[in-house]
């Protein structure tokens, strides 16, 4: 008959795999109930994580019956001498096996721990952001929340309209205009918590591993509902599948969907956001709707956002005489990596200018305009592959608010 308490903790350790302490509490439980295999297994995976962990290691000893011999001081040292020389007693192996217990399998042989991955102990955060937060950028603000922060936000209208909350969202657009900072925000919004998936999160060269983290960071990522699930480059993980791809991309991109396709169900309190630089690499499967059928597009900073990204840069340094609508004049089509390259260069030349004189001074408006000349917009390439795509790929329609800002930009 199976120990209520015993099935409780188990209950509770699924609910929460990083409690080493709970997976502890559960094993010394399982050892003294007689579950010895079991208790080798719960403190072999607390191991795995933490192996200088005291505890895990004396529980060990005590469940495979060695328990630690405690060292005696040093002292001098007399050798044995047998009543009978010559005549060697025999050693006693049945009074040697009593002593040991019920006899144990061969532990780590039989049935070996999974290693646990980074990804399982993956944890989220808490953004002490919101949109209020995120300088300009007004169109993308309300375009975030009529489509997706309007109806989390208002459960009562949601239900009287019929609006459903299937389906995620994506943030596409140039590298470094701030879709990072923009989720971490609508997470803020949403007193939510968040959970950033990379690349690296993900991948794994094991066979069958990528696609275990990924349902690891889902699983995590229901535990700590409600929470923002962000998954960057999202054209990476979920790259188009052709016939000559390799089988792992085509298995972790059909893991990527099944874990979509439970949002309306396992994954409530989970809101998926995506970003890529890419939309047009990601297999279209993912675009359908309940999936990332929605889309925003996240261009360079407007003015005013760049006067914000320069007012957060210049905050913390030493400066004087700025003219931040000047340098947001300037600044038209950097994107806010761009921005922050230019405060890093202005200050590095100052420092510079420091160290050779041995006089420190601040940091001028001067020094801002002469960084400016060595920085050249870093969108360039980005904005000649989404002309090509617009121009002679094929396009449902999701790519129509690209088009005129590219018209706009003059490169159509």
């Amino acid at each position: 008959m199976s120990d209520p308490i015993i099935d409780s903790l188990r209950r509770a350790v699924e609910a929460a795999p990083n409690d080493l302490a709970l997976r502890l509490h559960l094993a010394e439980r399982e050892l003294a109930d007689g579950q010895t295999q079991a208790a080798i297994t719960s403190i072999s995976t607390v191991l795995a994580v933490d192996a200088g962990n005291a505890s895990a290691q004396a529980l060990m000893m005590r469940a495979i019956g060695g328990a630690p011999v405690p060292t005696a001081a040093p002292g001098p040292v007399t050798p044995s001498v047998p009543e009978n020389p010559g005549q060697t007693d025999p050693f006693d192996w049945h009074a040697a096996e009593s002593d040991l217990g019920s006899t144990l399998e061969p532990a780590f042989v039989k049935e070996p721990v999974q290693p646990v991955s980074e990804s399982a102990i993956y944890s989220s955060e808490r953004s002490l952001i919101t949109l209020a937060d995120v300088g300009g950028m007004v169109n993308v603000k309300e375009r975030l929340i009529r489509s997706f922060l309007a109806p989390l936000q208002n459960p009562g209208l949601r239900q009287l309209y019929g609006k459903s909350l299937r389906g995620g969202l994506l943030m596409y657009g140039p590298p470094g205009c701030g879709k990072t900072y923009i989720a971490r925000a609508v997470a803020g919004e949403l007193r939510a918590s968040f959970l950033p998936i990379r690349t690296a999160d993900v991948l794994d060269p094991y066979f069958g591993q990528s696609e275990r983290n990924l349902h690891e960071l889902f699983q995590q990522a229901r535990r700590d509902a409600p929470c923002v699930l962000f998954l960057d480059e999202l054209d990476t993980l979920g790259q188009r599948r052709r016939s000559g791809d390799s089988s792992m991309m085509r298995n972790l991109v059909n893991q990527l969907l099944t874990e979509l396709d439970g949002m309306d169900a396992e994954n409530d309190g989970v809101f998926a956001l995506a970003a890529t630089n890419q939309p047009w690499q990601i297999d279209p499967a993912l675009r359908r709707p309940g999936r990332f059928d929605r889309t925003v597009l996240v261009l360079p900073p407007d003015r005013d956002a760049r006067k914000a990204i320069f007012r957060h840069h210049l905050s913390e340094r030493p400066v004087e005489g700025l003219d931040l609508d000047v340098l947001a004049d300037r600044t038209d089509g950097l994107t806010g990596a761009d921005i922050a390259y230019v405060c890093e260069v202005a200050s590095e030349n100052v420092l510079m200018e420091c160290v050779s004189t041995g006089e420190a001074r601040m940091i001028q408006m001067k020094d801002l305009l002469s960084a400016l000349g060595d920085v050249r917009p870093s969108i360039g390439g980005w904005l000649e592959s989404a002309r090509n795509v617009v121009t002679f790929g094929e396009d449902d329609g999701t790519f129509e608010e690209l088009r005129a800002y590219l018209k706009k930009a003059k490169r159509l």
